[in-house]
């Protein structure tokens, strides 16, 4: 095979990766589904990795390889190229495939069990539309106590990492036995751990004013009691909820009490809660109309795939 023909026949590949990736959006917008590669960064972000480990060289299932370091804006999920700029460099390791030629190894992250690259995008994107199965690697490790599917994107992963979340949790508290009403679900990382703080500071706030020891567990069960339900009431009755689309009760709890610590440190501690949750919901809350706007502008994008 002439250095003409492994040209034409990286062109064409490159072209079929091109058509590949364009169909690849079409389809995962009909079924509302991002086609984003994930970052490295973003996972760094939702799961907080706490320490790495040099592994050092291994053999890696390409499959297994789901994001990317700097580059997962030229890439999409499947590894396919999203622009042309990407052309040259990507025909260049095509050709390199096709006569056989050894390639470095590639150099990746391994965080969840999965891998993003550090270095070798190209590699990787040529391997998985020739068919290889596996690639060798050097693999520095990531800590992680949630493992990631290689089908996830950004939004899947955090609510998986919520979802662990919330289950550590009431393991630890057991406060969904103890309080059988308990809804506590959340749209974001780490709320949990905000949660732990609240009743962390309401048995300071009980022990100041008795003098046997508090227990966490009631401490835990009066915040709920007298913290956490007032204001879920509050929420309900005035409806706010219905300004926040897509949050839930627990988050706008997190949200308000912070607003009411802000306004008590500017207008004295004896400002009234219900207030608090007004003047937040003033201030942060959509309005019917621009939720009208939301809905036609979601429907837009549906429709017209912009």
């Amino acid at each position: 095979m002439s250095n003409m023909q492994f040209f034409s026949q990286a062109r064409e590949d490159f072209n079929k990766a091109r058509t590949r990736e364009m169909l690849s959006g079409v389809l995962r917008r009909l079924v509302n589904r991002k086609s984003d590669m994930l970052s490295l960064q973003d996972a760094r972000n939702i799961l907080k990795p706490k320490s790495e480990n040099y592994k050092g060289m291994m053999t890696v299932p390409i499959s297994l390889i789901v994001g990317s370091e700097g580059r997962y804006k030229d890439f999409n999920k499947e590894f396919l190229p999203k622009h042309q700029h990407l052309r040259s460099r990507w025909e260049r390791v095509d050709m390199a495939y096709y006569k056989q030629v050894n390639l470095p190894p590639i150099k990746l992250y391994k965080l969840g069990g999965v891998y993003f690259v550090r270095d070798g995008n190209h590699r990787v994107s040529v391997g998985k539309l020739q068919g290889v199965e596996f690639v060798d690697a050097e693999v520095v490790g990531l800590t992680a106590e949630v493992e990631i599917k290689p089908w996830m994107n950004k939004d899947d992963l955090k609510r998986e990492v919520i979802k662990f979340e919330k289950k550590k949790f009431f393991n630890a508290t057991k406060l969904d036995q103890l309080r059988e009403d308990c809804i506590l679900d959340f749209t974001a990382p780490g709320r949990y751990d905000d949660i732990i703080e609240h009743i962390k500071g309401h048995r300071y706030f009980l022990q100041e004013r008795q003098e046997n020891e508090v227990s966490f567990e009631e401490a835990m069960l009066s915040w709920y009691d007298t913290v956490f339900q007032p204001i879920i009431r509050i929420i309900r009755d005035e409806k706010i909820l219905n300004r926040f689309p897509g949050r839930t009760e627990a988050d706008l709890y997190v949200w308000i009490v912070r607003h009411w610590d802000e306004l008590k440190k500017k207008w004295g501690n004896d400002y009234p809660l219900d207030k608090a949750a007004k003047d937040y919901t003033r201030k942060y809350g959509r309005s019917f109309s621009a939720r009208v706007k939301d809905f036609l502008q979601a429907l837009f994008r549906l429709f017209t795939g912009k």
